[in-house]
């Protein structure tokens, strides 16, 4: 059962933006936190955003200023808009959900890339 789907990505030029979602099953009860990865060729999977149940938002200092989390309770559906996009943000970005048991949720991925 697929209870995370991505879709958004794409190739944009540096400068450019892009938006993903990620819409999650109903069957996902009691999530703590959201969160988008992101993971490059030969790089391990980082961290780029986060929105916690209640809303409070983090953010990698290097997307931090240029990307924005932002949810949607009612479509079961979370956003990332990537503005000032870099070549160096070219990887396959994962959206992520822990609940509060500590079951861990992956998407399959979407892959952004940026062109210089």
């Amino acid at each position: 059962q697929v209870q995370l789907v991505e879709s958004g990505g794409g190739l944009v030029q540096a400068g450019g933006s892009l938006k993903l979602s990620c819409e999650y099953s109903r069957s996902i009860l009691n999530i703590g936190t959201m969160a988008w990865y992101r993971q490059a060729p030969g790089k391990a999977r980082e961290s780029v955003a986060s929105i916690t149940s209640g809303g409070v938002t983090a953010y990698a200092n290097s997307v931090k200023g240029r990307f924005t989390f932002s949810r949607d309770s009612a479509k079961n559906t979370v956003y990332l808009q990537m503005n000032s996009l870099k070549p160096e943000d070219t990887a396959v970005y994962y959206c992520n959900a822990d609940d509060f048991a500590g079951r861990r949720y992956w998407g399959q991925g979407t892959q952004v890339t940026v062109s210089s």
